[in-house]
């Protein structure tokens, strides 16, 4: 029982102590099968020996200096990070990269109105959670940032939207938070062209997408965007607090000294983290991510999706979303779930969520299925 914490979270009544490869032990002493990658984030596991001997090198020299000197790991990691035509600024959190994507946006275009979409999600603190088409998040902290429109995702409607007023427009290809869904390529491909013919900002949101998440560095390659700013964080330091906003080198007059900063971003620890995150994400590996994916949606599509608890499934790699039917609680799955040593997370919807780590083997993901299907056929 935890009682010197704000209860801002509902938390299941146990504490995960110890991590081994893709296994999770609890402060009981139970074991389970993670699931979760901790929201998307420990996609190379708890015990990947390149990371932790990169933070521990690290750790044995310096682990804090403030960003008024340079520093050469940050460099190293924004160019595995970013291609020839970006640049980085390293933050702590997915919530504060989309902020300063906002900020970003607004200060080069001189415009102030960002169009977002119902059921994005993009971070808790005012100018993020203004962009969120989440109404239960944004309850109870009005007044929150003006000048932001919503449309809903996959509808040709916002395209009315965007016009030479705009000065961007923020998305997740594939909607996370809000249930795991994916967006029409056709349709990205219209909002990728209406913001080229109004010299409107294009952000994409690949907090939980990117790292290889989908089976590419980034989601958005899958669908031909060239968008103009990119978010990343979750698996970009697989646990350690990191965050980076991504940007095209044209933007580069909108964020000289003085325009952003922070005390923490960059932080030789975290940066120590994602480079070894980032030397792991080889061609190679994402190849292998792809075949496991294509492995598991075929037993996903063939096995749980026909279930009578199941409406859909649906994701991409290994981001999926399991949309359960109306008399079959997603929370209450989750606990059975964790009686049977499964960790699992839910989605907006009704949506169970799943997020293995990526270097999980397929005797673990096919085990983690086969659990997930005796629960759900008797759910």
């Amino acid at each position: 029982m935890m009682e010197h914490v704000f209860p801002t979270y509902a938390r299941f009544p146990f504490d995960l102590v110890k991590g081994e490869g893709v296994h999770l032990t609890d402060n009981h002493g139970k074991n389970y099968l993670d699931f979760t990658s901790g929201i998307g984030v420990c996609s190379f596991g708890y015990s990947n020996e390149i990371i932790q001997n990169n933070v521990q090198n690290q750790l044995a020299k310096i682990w804090h200096i403030s960003n008024l000197y340079e520093s050469q790991i940050q460099d190293e990691v924004a160019d595995l990070l970013c291609n020839d035509d970006q640049l980085a600024f390293f933050c702590n959190s997915g919530t504060e990269a989309n902020e300063a994507a906002f900020k970003l946006a607004r200060k080069y275009t001189g415009k102030t109105t960002v169009l977002a979409f119902n059921n994005g999600f993009h971070g808790r603190t005012y100018g993020s959670m203004s962009l969120t088409g989440n109404p239960d998040i944004q309850k109870g902290f009005a007044p929150l940032v003006p000048d932001v429109e919503f449309a809903d995702y996959n509808d040709d409607q916002a395209l009315e939207l965007i016009d030479d007023n705009l000065a961007a427009v923020i998305l997740e290809v594939i909607q996370g938070e809000g249930g795991v869904y994916v967006a029409d390529k056709t349709w990205l491909t219209k909002i990728h062209a209406a913001c080229k013919e109004h010299d409107v900002l294009l952000i994409i949101d690949e907090v939980q997408t990117g790292i290889g998440r989908t089976g590419t560095k980034f989601a958005y390659q899958q669908f031909g965007l060239d968008p103009d700013i990119v978010t990343s964080a979750k698996a970009l330091g697989n646990g350690t607090p990191i965050g980076a906003m991504i940007g095209k080198k044209i933007l580069i007059s909108a964020f000289g000294p003085g325009s952003h900063g922070t005390t923490f971003g960059g932080n030789k620890l975290s940066m120590a983290a994602a480079k070894g995150v980032l030397q792991q994400l080889t061609p190679e590996f994402l190849n292998q991510v792809q075949q496991k994916a294509e492995v598991i949606w075929q037993k996903l599509n063939a096995e749980i999706k026909p279930l009578v608890a199941v409406n859909d499934v649906t994701g991409l790699g290994f981001m999926i979303g399991i949309h359960l039917n109306e008399t079959t609680d997603v929370n209450e799955v989750i606990e059975k779930l964790h009686d049977q040593g499964l960790l699992t997370l839910s989605a907006k919807h009704n949506t169970l969520r799943l997020l293995p780590p990526l270097v999980m083997d397929e005797d673990d993901l096919f085990e983690g299925l086969e659990i997930i299907k005796k629960v759900l056929k008797k759910a």
